[in-house]
């Protein structure tokens, strides 16, 4: 393997927990600079990858699939079936496995699902249909488990631009641009630092609220964060068995496991009980490690296949 190259992948290797790590220990200094930007640290980031992984994908490759349909009603269902289950034993901690089911696919997973070899365009067909329909879907099962009353424009407020404006700014760039899109589709192993910008930008945010969360019980607060962790899990093995079924199981991984964790944070806060965000927030550290390891394996296999 070249020298450059081994050295890319190991900085690579290093860079994801060590982001991670510089998150948390900066958690303070990274709060204040996403607040003095007023919040746009991280929809801009997102902005960014989306864009540049929307410019490889053509509308017409974008179909609708079974796929698609499986992974909508495990959604579904499964955040129903988990409150159902756990609410016996704590309701706060039912509505935080709920939340961490019910929310839709986070709008960087296309980005991770393309570094790891997934169809980008199955990929974000699923994350424009998925978010619609738990926008229409989000309302009816946050008013029956919770105390608020949710709308779908409420919804569609928080996911719509930073869904809808990537892929247009994205195809608009393709048609009048064309050169300029391939050479943005052709570099777009930039999404990566992106990704990992963001990501330092979100583990701080996440370690200062969980350092300035009042109001919660000890016991609680560790229950929330082991239904997160077995519900991550669960849902990233669930995603890549559906997955397998249609050829594709790093897409179906993806897609069921990496969670828009800020909306769903959101919707905790704002409709259910407070406290419940803890799941979700302890979710966003979860799918993390999940990610940064797949990154490792595929670039560990990468270097074994270079070295043959």
């Amino acid at each position: 393997m070249r020298l450059p190259e081994k050295l890319r992948r190991n900085v690579k290797t290093i860079a994801m927990p060590f982001g991670m790590v510089v998150g948390a220990l900066l958690c303070r200094s990274v709060t204040a600079v996403e607040a003095w930007s007023h919040h746009m640290i991280t929809p801009s980031l997102i902005f960014l990858m989306l864009f540049f992984t929307f410019c490889r994908v053509s509308p017409r490759d974008m179909r609708p699939s079974m796929l698609h349909a499986w992974m909508l009603l495990f959604q579904v269902a499964a955040s129903v079936g988990v409150y159902l289950l756990l609410r016996p034993f704590d309701p706060v901690v039912a509505q935080g496995g709920m939340i961490c089911v019910l929310a839709p696919i986070a709008m960087a997973a296309v980005v991770i699902g393309g570094m790891l070899g997934a169809d980008v365009a199955l990929m974000a067909t699923y994350s424009l249909v998925c978010n619609l329909v738990i926008a229409l879907v989000a309302p009816v099962v946050l008013s029956f488990a919770g105390s608020g009353v949710c709308t779908l424009t409420q919804i569609l407020a928080r996911i719509a631009p930073l869904l809808i404006m990537p892929f247009a700014a994205a195809q608009a760039c393709r048609f009048l641009v064309p050169r300029l899109a391939g050479w943005i589709g052709a570099h777009s192993q930039l999404s990566f630092w992106m990704w990992l910008v963001s990501l330092v930008v979100v583990i701080g945010r996440t370690t200062s609220f969980i350092l300035d969360l009042r109001g919660a019980d000890f016991r609680t607060e560790i229950a929330l964060a082991a239904v997160a962790l077995v519900l991550c899990l669960v849902q990233f093995k669930a995603g890549r068995m559906l997955g397998r079924r249609y050829g594709d199981p790093v897409a179906g991984g993806q897609s069921l496991g990496q969670k828009n964790t800020v909306l769903a944070v959101w919707m905790a806060q704002s409709f259910l009980n407070p406290v419940s965000s803890i799941a979700p927030t302890a979710y966003i550290v979860w799918q993390n490690f999940v990610n940064s390891y797949q990154i490792y394996r595929k670039d560990r296999e990468r270097a074994e296949r270079d070295a043959d």
